[in-house]
């Protein structure tokens, strides 16, 4: 089997909410995440930069609906990545100033992590790369990824001048 081409990319995540003004509070004014159309009621569509959308959200089959149970299959996270730890530690930042609790955080030699958890009970991951240089490999030069503890108070203080 041939490879998928290389520059292939995910291009959005659209995710079945229970509240539409809820999920674009979270989205757009947490996150900060632009709104670039709505369908009345029932959907919007959310992106960085003015892309038509990296987010979309709808109610057409789940307004007033629960989050899926633990323990079945779903939807692990949606993973933003941002451009820089500046970036990162700004969207941290933000998160915190709402109120919103991390579930985890992680440095995974290859990206830094942060976990959390959106108001339908989606997982989010915010985290941004390290340079591909600076990656850790095994000695055979095999990807060497791993899950160490990630300083979130130090991570959280990049980029702010004291």
């Amino acid at each position: 089997m041939t490879p998928v081409h290389p520059t292939t990319r995910i291009g959005h995540v659209h995710l079945k909410v229970a509240d539409l003004e809820r999920s674009i509070a979270f989205y757009s004014g947490v996150l900060g995440f632009e709104v670039q159309q709505r369908f009345g009621s029932g959907a919007a569509f959310l992106s960085a930069g003015g892309y038509h959308h990296h987010i979309g959200l709808n109610t057409w089959e789940s307004l007033g609906a629960t989050p899926p149970p633990v323990g079945h299959t779903g939807l692990y996270h949606t993973a933003f990545l941002y451009p820089s730890r500046a970036e990162l530690a700004d969207a941290l930042r933000r998160v915190a100033a709402a109120g919103i609790e991390f579930d985890g955080a992680a440095d995974h030699g290859v990206s830094e992590a942060v976990y959390l958890t959106d108001s339908d009970g989606n997982g989010v991951e915010l985290y941004c790369d390290r340079d591909e240089a600076d990656w850790p490999r095994s000695p055979d030069g095999a990807l060497a990824m791993n899950n160490a503890p990630l300083d979130v108070d130090g991570l959280m203080a990049v980029g702010l001048t004291h």
